[in-house]
């Protein structure tokens, strides 16, 4: 049997396990990953998140995974609690969590809340990806009920829908539908968005390979920018999620910026067979 010892983190119910692997990676093969993420028979968690020394100068790597077994290119939120974990291990406020989708700079505020620099927005059709050229500003989606999405990639392709109200929307219906849509040849994580003022916005996520989720990190960047592209809202805003709010920024210079709660849950220690790894 293969032991793996884990703690379960969240951000905004964002859930996450999260195994520091920098003395020896687990290895799990999708079977490992799956019978974690089921949350009957396992912990489940909407993204497991292995710790990894530092490939180029940073504070450690972070591997992601789905559910599913995928391997993911971005998670805000998780990287916000592998940078609470990395800052509480070194006593600092500040870390460097690389990814493959870049080295993310993450700092600690007096409350508490983190912040992680998540880079620039993609805005261009090949960088999301979409699978044709297309204005990334107003995407259709042939026979669809939906239409009409700003897309953006947030190290991760997002579609955000602009609707009067957010919590109306079948998303457990459509978001499988659009996540898979031949637009996206990598599939794409789902928002709809309603704006409430020019500082305050209601979203929703189906995320990919993870389904409905309490809270988005990436898909609340994906939101704002996409409002302020529209001209819907100011270059820095709380986007209201199921489970609480991030304040996001898309500053002057083009770096979005997500602010946030983070918290432990529990610590444990799992058993699978050496098949699963």
């Amino acid at each position: 049997m293969m032991r793996i010892d884990f703690t379960k983190m969240h951000g905004l119910g964002n859930d996450f396990v999260v195994v520091d692997a920098r003395a020896q990676d687990p290895g799990l093969d999708e079977a490992g990953y799956r019978a974690i993420g089921d949350r009957r028979r396992g912990v489940g968690y909407d993204q497991f998140l292995t710790i990894l020394p530092p490939v180029n100068g940073g504070t450690a790597f972070m591997k992601i995974h789905n559910p599913d077994g995928s391997e993911a290119e971005a998670c805000g939120n998780g990287t916000r609690c592998v940078a609470a974990v990395l800052m509480d291990e070194a006593g600092k406020n500040e870390a460097i969590v690389e990814t493959v989708a870049g080295a993310l700079v993450c700092a600690r505020s007096d409350d508490g809340r983190v912040t992680v620099d998540m880079g620039p927005a993609g805005l261009g059709w090949r960088e999301i990806p979409l699978a044709r050229e297309v204005d990334t500003l107003n995407v259709a989606f042939d026979e669809m009920p939906e239409t009409g999405a700003c897309c953006v990639n947030m190290g991760n392709p997002h579609a955000v829908f602009f609707v009067d109200d957010a919590e109306a929307v079948p998303l457990t219906e459509i978001g499988p539908v659009l996540e898979t849509h031949s637009m996206f040849p990598e599939r794409a994580n789902i928002e709809f968005a309603t704006i409430r003022s020019r500082t305050e916005i209601r979203m929703r996520v189906w995320e990919r390979a993870a389904g409905i989720t309490q809270a988005c990190g990436s898909g609340a960047c994906a939101v704002l920018v996409a409002a302020v592209r529209r001209g819907l809202s100011e270059r820095r805003a709380d986007v209201i999620l199921d489970g609480g709010t991030l304040t996001i920024e898309w500053t002057e210079t083009g770096r979005v910026l997500m602010t946030g709660p983070t918290a432990t849950s529990f610590q444990g220690s799992l058993q699978l067979p050496d098949r699963m790894g």
